[in-house]
This record gives structure tokens, C-alpha cells and sequence, in this order.
């Protein structure tokens, strides 16, 4: 039942915020949110932080569940698809600082180039048939969350994140750490909407295959041919 999930939803979220602010209070500085790898680092990372170690793992839960979505459920694969291409842009958005410290700088640009100019293509090929299955799917409570999260980060994270904002707020006392972790947790926050809609989505999905498993061509088919016999 739906209220049984969200309450698991909300209890799952508060626990793991819970041992993220515990582990912090008990031992100060052990979710790393400001790491400086070098002398010369005179800003610092929150790279290294359990934070950023958790939402590449969601991200990853999410692509899966769209590639299970697009490969059990045709009908919904031009929906599926261009979420799971968002997912695999936000895995190695995560992951930019890695790559770009031990494979190549800027190496994480091209393959986000490389993704997203694939789900556009594709996306843009199956306009049609992606109108359609959005048709079939809403309104869709998964999607919804989905989109919550898409606005937590690509935009609330952003603008409440921005240093010059915090710089203004703090002034003499501005601490670089304090920002950092303020846009951590958001994201964490954004995230788990994201893993939420995916959840859901998934299961609507399927509770939908189920009551009515055939394609509408299928049926129109069916329907077309009873009638002229």
C-alpha cells in the first residue's frame, strides 16, 4: 500500500539523516565535508565526503531501475531511456573531480557530452512515441517526485549553494565549510527525491502492466478486427 511506502520513505530518510548529523557531532570531521588534498589547497573539497560517497550509490540504484523498466516494459521504454541517460549524467557529474584528477582534466565534459547528446538524439527520434507514453503514465506520482528532485538540484541547490550568497550572509565570518555542507546535504536531500520518484514510477509501471498488459495498438487491432467479423 502507498501509505505504508512513504511512511517507510520517511522513516528510511530520517534514519540516515540522523546517523549522518550523529557521526558529525560525535566525532567532528568525520564526514569530511572540507578536505585539503594538497599545501597549496587553500580552498578545499567536499569531495571526499560521505555525502558525495552516498549519492553516486542512489544515482546508481535509480539507473538501474529505469534499464529494469525499459527492458521488462517496452511501452514505457521512450520515458525510461531518457531518465536513465539523466541518471548515468548524474553519476558522472558525481564524479567529475575523480576523473578529472586521475584520468584527465575536463575528461568527465566529454563523456556528459557523450550521454546527453544521446538521450537528445534519442529523445528527439521518439518525440512521438514519448508523447504517448507519457499519456499512458499520467499523472504519475513518481514522476512528480522525480521532478521535485530534478528542481532541488539543478536549481534551489544551485542558487542557495551560490559562495557569494554566503559570503554576503556570513561576511567577516564566512567559512567555506559551513557552504559546502549546506549544499551537500540539499543534494542528498535532491536525491533521495529522485530515488523516491524512480521507486514509484517503477511500480506504477508494473501495477499498470498488469491491469492491462496489451499495447493500444493491440488492442485497436483487436477491436478493428472484431468488428468486421
Amino acid at each position: 500500500m502507498a501509505w505504508i511506502r512513504y511512511s517507510l520513505y520517511f522513516l528510511f530518510l530520517t534514519l540516515v539523516l540522523w546517523a549522518l548529523t550523529w557521526l558529525e557531532v560525535t566525532y567532528p570531521g568525520s564526514l569530511q565535508l572540507q578536505v585539503f588534498v594538497n599545501p597549496a589547497d587553500i580552498r578545499g573539497t567536499s569531495e571526499y565526503s560521505v555525502l558525495e560517497m552516498i549519492q553516486p550509490l542512489i544515482i546508481a540504484v535509480c539507473g538501474l531501475l529505469m534499464g529494469w523498466v525499459a527492458l521488462r516494459y517496452p511501452s514505457q521504454r521512450p520515458l525510461a531511456f531518457p531518465f536513465g541517460g539523466l541518471a548515468i549524467a548524474f553519476f558522472i557529474r558525481e564524479l567529475d573531480y575523480f576523473l578529472d584528477r586521475y584520468i584527465a582534466d575536463n575528461f568527465w565534459q566529454v563523456l556528459l557530452g557523450i550521454t546527453a547528446a544521446l538521450v537528445i538524439a534519442y529523445t528527439v527520434r521518439h518525440r512521438k512515441r514519448l508523447q504517448v507514453t507519457l499519456a499512458r503514465i499520467w499523472p504519475s506520482p513518481g514522476l512528480m517526485l522525480m521532478f521535485a528532485g530534478a528542481f532541488v538540484l539543478f536549481s534551489f541547490v544551485r542558487l542557495v549553494g551560490h559562495e557569494p550568497l554566503w559570503q554576503a550572509i556570513m561576511g567577516d565570518g564566512y567559512m567555506r565549510v559551513v557552504k559546502l555542507a549546506l549544499e551537500e546535504f540539499i543534494e542528498l536531500l535532491g536525491y533521495f527525491f529522485w530515488l523516491m520518484g524512480s521507486i514509484e514510477y517503477a511500480l506504477q509501471v508494473r501495477a499498470t502492466a498488469a491491469r492491462d498488459p496489451q499495447p493500444a495498438a493491440v488492442r485497436r487491432r483487436q477491436t478493428r478486427l472484431g468488428r468486421r467479423s
